[in-house]
């Protein structure tokens, strides 16, 4: 059994950002076309995410021209190229997939705002200007 885990060890991507369900991510997929090889993007919402390891795979939806598409991707697949967090999105449910029924704003996913870090930093004194 550890031998397995050793094999996935070194095919697992290290570079991943750490993102959850509800957030905004951009997926830099790699497509080959004949000879060439080429980069597509595609944004969206993660509705889901399921397994771990080296088998974990996650599922983005976006809707384009009025019409919903969804792609499931593995994590540590060859072809994905990268993975990037536009916006952490604040949700209560572990899977997404009410968002299939909703049209227009309806599909929107509330953001998750950080609070801004403020320091009591000295302005400046008078008379030194």
């Amino acid at each position: 059994m550890d031998k397995i885990k050793e094999i996935e060890k070194r095919f697992m991507k290290k570079e991943i950002p750490q993102f959850n369900v509800g957030d905004t991510v951009k997926v830099s997929v790699r497509i080959k076309e004949g000879e060439k090889t080429r980069l597509q993007g595609f944004e969206g919402i993660v509705i889901g995410k399921k397994g771990s390891s080296i088998k974990e795979t996650f599922a983005v939806r976006r809707v384009s021209y009025g019409e919903g598409i969804e792609r499931v991707f593995q994590l540590h697949s060859p072809t994905v190229d990268s993975v990037s967090v536009i916006k952490k999105g604040k949700v209560n449910k572990a899977k997404l997939y009410y968002l299939r029924g909703r049209v227009g704003k309806h599909t929107k996913v509330e953001e998750k705002r950080e609070a801004e870090k403020t320091t009591n930093a000295p302005v400046g004194e008078k008379g030194l200007s």
